[in-house]
């Protein structure tokens, strides 16, 4: 009984440390939270007192606009509904159930929502505090409330974040990584059509994609990262502190020269 209680132990033990360790390791003990949220905050603050950056958003802007035919903004039309919070919440729920059935994981759900409320409650309040002006090149940018940072840019920056690691959690390393390409790749196809569009500022989509990939990246460690559970840290301690100590190792030179001694003496 106890052998086995043992094992128990040293099993969830292995499983959580390693999840658990890659998570802050790769998330919070580098550098993913501190620099997207610096970025955010020095955006925001410069982008209403710094002309360069408005120089360089204008700009790209004017590149977008003068560059852009009929069927590149009906292709960039496509791809950033890839953003569109409606799209998001559709795929999410797709997610969700299919996960559900794959690995019967009741926290997939808690986890996406967290994601997906959270940054759009984040997103907004800092529309609302900058209030910045969109692009004038596109009529319909000019209906849309306020540029920084880009909604759909931080959608996509942590919804398919979200998706890469609920995908990847039962896959191979090598599969994996190719899941995160992917999920890097359509977003910056989501933030890079907000520009060329003129439905937002260059500096804008920078900031959209600091807040989403920096809150997608606390969540994940709030959730324990592959294991997707938030009470794994806890798990993790109640493990070690229950963990039955082991015996200090004896070096065998000592234990030999101990046995030894007695005869030495006789």
């Amino acid at each position: 009984m106890t052998t086995q209680l043992e094992r128990r132990r040293v099993d969830l033990d292995d499983e959580r440390e390693v999840d658990l360790r890659s998570a802050w390791q790769r998330v919070a003990a580098r550098w993913w939270l501190p620099v997207a949220g610096l970025v955010l905050g020095i955006l925001a603050v410069l982008v209403r007192r710094v002309a360069a950056i408005q120089h360089v958003d204008n700009s790209v802007a004017a590149w977008g606009h003068d560059h852009r035919g009929s069927a590149s903004t009906s292709g960039l039309r496509a791809i950033t509904e890839l953003g569109n919070l409606r799209i998001v919440i559709a795929v999410a729920v797709v997610f969700v159930l299919v996960d559900a059935i794959r690995s019967r994981n009741r926290w997939s759900f808690l986890f996406l929502l967290v994601v997906l409320a959270g940054m759009e409650a984040s997103m907004l309040g800092v529309k609302e505090l900058v209030d910045r002006l969109r692009p004038t090149l596109n009529p319909d940018a000019s209906m849309l409330g306020p540029s920084f940072p880009s909604g759909h840019s931080a959608t996509a920056a942590a919804f398919y974040a979200a998706a890469a690691l609920i995908i990847g959690r039962s896959l191979t390393r090598p599969v994996r990584q190719v899941v995160i390409a992917a999920a890097v790749a359509i977003t910056v196809a989501v933030a890079g059509s907000r520009v060329l569009l003129d439905l937002h500022w260059l500096s804008d989509v920078v900031g959209g994609l600091s807040l989403g990939w920096a809150w997608f990246a606390l969540c994940a460690v709030i959730f324990g990262g592959r294991l997707l559970r938030p009470t794994a840290a806890a798990d993790l301690a109640s493990a070690h502190a229950g963990a039955p100590k082991r015996p200090p190792a004896v070096n065998d030179s000592t234990s030999r020269a101990g046995r030894t001694s007695p005869a030495r003496s006789a």
